[in-house]
């Protein structure tokens, strides 16, 4: 499973800190990210208010769940 967690900041951490332990899930990208997150997740550049550009990345990447 594919999941997507939108925003950067300490509580979106700690979702994909607990979404992390379930071992359906392949991959878990941040939009934005931070530094922090980089050993659990892949952040990418795209901003949390770029809808265009959180749907376009979604839709590219085939994600299955979205968090937000």
């Amino acid at each position: 499973m594919k999941l997507l967690v939108v925003g950067g900041g300490g509580r979106e951490h700690a979702i994909i800190k607990s979404l992390k332990k379930n071992p359906d899930v392949e991959v878990i990208y941040a939009l934005p990210g931070n530094g922090g997150m980089a050993d659990d997740a892949v952040c990418t550049g795209i901003s949390a208010t770029d809808l265009d550009g959180i749907v376009a990345f979604a839709k590219e990447n085939a994600i299955d769940y979205a968090v937000v």
